[in-house]
């Protein structure tokens, strides 16, 4: 079996082929690639191995694109402390980056009066969180600035809020990746991988080459890939993963001008965020995601869900013609939780007695909404974990 060969960039500007390097991140998803760059930019040799054969395929690049404030977690959760965290850094390295992103802003809408409780809640869990720029409004107050809007009885404005391009996202990180000396290694699955002691693992990697290669630190951000990542491990208790089922949701492209020049969401369920409008940079309307327990990673969207939204959204705009949607993506998410079960946190293990129990590996699941908005704070969090800094 040949050596998987990785050409690394020196800290002398050397090029050297190696089949040994310091920390392997499998996934080269949104999450997978911003700790990839992070940990290449602390000085370490990376390489990010990627099954597909392209970046960000899944889940990060089949959701809604929003910067997500921080609002709906759970106060001292992960999801609440990186949302908020990751949200300044995510707008910060779009500046600096010139990534397109727009603070378009948000608003919350409750439909009736009997959703007026659940608007104050939400808002009271955005100040815990430290969302500080929220803001209760009026029916009226929301009309105006929306005025498309009808029927709502108040709403919770969220200018924080906005929109990210997802793919420049991931490219920009992919190019500080490699900036920095790492390197991406598509169509490269781990198949395998054996703990050798304590700073080694071999890996047995597939693809077209089936190749080995022996690295320090494992980081496991596979997205849906992780699960089958951690069975490949020999010399990890399997209990310590927690369950893996699959949540898709489908959005609707809008005919048409767009009704709204802001994001528009009702009342979040135990699910979902609900059937919100959002809108990409280019100014493009859609609708969407729905929630489904399915079984497959079958991205096909049914025609006839659509029968679904229109109900929906008419609950804050009646005027949304018939006839105006069509088919436009889904995406899965990974959920830990059951269905029926109250929404899990984000899980980042380490060593530990309650992680993977072994220094050399890290892993990551559940990293669904607000992944994308908390890249770069996980990120952060994974370096700290690994005892790396500048």
């Amino acid at each position: 079996m040949r050596l998987f060969q990785v050409i690394l960039r020196t800290n002398r500007g050397i090029n050297e082929l190696s089949d040994r390097i310091d920390i392997a991140v499998i996934g080269a998803g949104v999450v997978g690639l911003a700790i990839a760059a992070k940990l290449a930019q602390l000085g370490r040799e990376v390489v990010v191995l990627e099954a597909e054969n392209a970046i960000g395929t899944a889940t990060s690049s089949r959701n809604s694109e929003v910067i997500h404030a921080g609002l709906y977690y759970p106060e001292g959760s992960l999801k609440a402390e990186l949302c908020v965290r990751g949200r300044d850094m995510l707008y910060a390295y779009g500046q600096s980056h010139a990534i397109p992103t727009k603070r378009i802003g948000k608003l919350i809408v409750a439909a009736d009066d009997t959703q007026l409780a659940g608007l104050e809640k939400l808002y009271q869990q955005g100040l815990k969180n430290g969302v500080t720029d929220l803001e209760m409004i009026t029916g009226a107050q929301a009309a105006s600035m929306e005025p498309n809007l009808s029927s709502v009885a108040a709403a919770l404005y969220s200018p924080s809020t906005g929109l990210v391009d997802s793919h420049a996202f991931m490219l920009a990180l992919q190019g500080d990746l490699e900036n920095a000396g790492g390197v991406v290694a598509l169509k490269s699955p781990v198949t395998g991988a054996q703990i050798i002691s304590d700073d080694e693992i071999e890996l047995s990697i597939g693809g077209e080459t089936p190749s080995t290669l022996i690295c320090n630190l494992l980081i496991n951000a596979g997205g849906h890939g992780a699960w089958e990542a951690a069975k490949a491990v020999d010399g990890l208790d399997p209990a310590r993963v927690p369950p893996h089922h699959l949540s898709k949701g489908c959005y609707f492209m809008l005919a048409g001008k767009a009704p709204f020049s802001r994001l528009i969401y009702p009342l979040p369920t135990s699910t979902s965020l609900g059937l919100h409008y959002t809108l990409d940079l280019g100014g493009q309307g859609r609708f969407g995601p729905d929630a489904q327990w399915v079984e497959d990673m079958d991205y096909e969207v049914d025609p006839a869900r659509a029968e679904s939204f229109y109900a929906a959204i008419r609950r804050y705009w009646p005027q949304l013609p018939d006839g105006a949607l069509s088919p436009a993506y889904s995406g899965i998410r990974p959920k830990i939780q059951a269905p029926g079960e109250p929404a899990h946190d984000f899980v980042i293990m380490g060593p530990g007695a309650n992680g993977t129990g072994h220094s050399g590996v890290i892993e990551l699941y559940g990293i669904e909404s607000p992944g994308l908005t908390a890249a770069l704070a996980i990120a952060e969090r994974v370096a700290a974990m690994a005892g790396i800094s500048a």
